[in-house]
């Protein structure tokens, strides 16, 4: 069986991905790997945690045209210079990473293969305040208007409405087409991923879905888009006060829980399952996946970081 290769954008060069690398690619993996990247950088810091790895060093043009007979990890070559394995993070790699994405996306829109993987990019210097998080970044560069970032795991899943938003902004980016849209996003990547409807709760925006001001959120915006849902036979329950919908008893009713913003979801996820867990995009023209972790500076060259998350990012994609 010839296997989709998975596409992976290393990422900053001064985070612990390829530390976490190293490690995966030891593991059993169908999928052949085009790995787009600088060769100095890999080596460099190979050398440093001790490790050794073998790749066929190849470029875009090649691969378009030949698209089979693949080895298991196949690297395009981005120049990238730092004198040193390991630095701080600036906003030198600025460019190193966007053509880094140039290239992904263009064997992506080529169909070479329909499964992407991204390492940790520190939004803070990539960025710039342009775009709330990658999501966002790869939605504007695929011409992608709706998308829902879910974070992901077999038991629950989560999915925040706003992403990485100031929580003073959150309030004004909620709206019933924002729901609809993020319901209709994940029941479809559920059908098409799972073979299976999805079971979704949404939480409330205000605690215990209450609200001292005339205004509610919960009243006047969430529940009559729950209630349109039902209509249009989404397996939607809500808005369920934030604080309570993780325990044990209730959260097991739901594959899948919305919430409003960032935190009010991913902290209690994080807290489950810490790093069993992947950052999915749907929405987009190809499956989106990244380790659930940023680049993580203070451990770069011990050698000591968890790559769960980055092994069940491949796994799920090796198909």
């Amino acid at each position: 069986m010839n296997y989709k290769p998975i596409i992976i954008v290393a990422g900053e060069p001064n985070s612990i991905f390829f530390e976490l690398f190293f490690r995966v690619i030891k593991k059993k993996i169908k999928s052949p790997i085009i790995l787009i990247a600088s060769k100095k950088l890999i080596l460099k810091q190979a050398k440093i945690l001790k490790q050794k790895i073998n790749f066929n060093i190849t470029n875009p043009l090649e691969i378009i045209e030949k698209r089979k007979n693949l080895k298991k990890i196949n690297l395009i070559d981005v120049d990238f210079k730092q004198t040193y394995a390991f630095g701080k993070i600036t906003s030198k790699s600025n460019h190193y990473i966007t053509n880094c994405f140039k290239i992904a996306i263009s064997l992506l829109e080529n169909n070479i293969s329909n499964k992407f993987i991204n390492g940790p990019i520190s939004k803070k210097t990539f960025l710039k305040n342009k775009y709330n998080g990658i999501t966002e970044y790869l939605a504007d560069k695929t011409n992608t208007k709706k998308f829902a970032m879910i974070i992901y795991n077999k038991h629950l899943s989560v999915c925040p409405l706003t992403t990485h938003l100031p929580i003073k902004y959150v309030s004004k980016k909620i709206n019933k087409l924002e729901i609809f849209n993020k319901v209709k996003l994940i029941n479809n990547f559920w059908k098409e991923q799972f073979n299976k409807h999805v079971k979704i709760g949404i939480t409330g925006l205000n605690p215990h879905c209450e609200s001292i001001d005339n205004f509610s959120e919960d009243e006047d915006i969430i529940k009559p888009a729950i209630k349109k849902l039902k209509t249009l036979k989404y397996d939607v329950e809500g808005p369920l006060a934030a604080d309570t919908i993780f325990l044990k008893n209730n959260r097991k009713k739901f594959d899948l829980i919305i919430g409003m913003y960032h935190d009010q979801v991913l902290t209690p996820i994080k807290t489950l399952f810490e790093y069993d867990a992947i950052n999915i995009t749907v929405g987009l023209p190809f499956v989106r996946v990244s380790p659930d972790h940023g680049p993580n500076e203070s451990m770069l060259g011990k050698n000591k970081s968890n790559y769960l998350s980055l092994l069940n990012s491949i796994k799920f994609l090796d198909f």
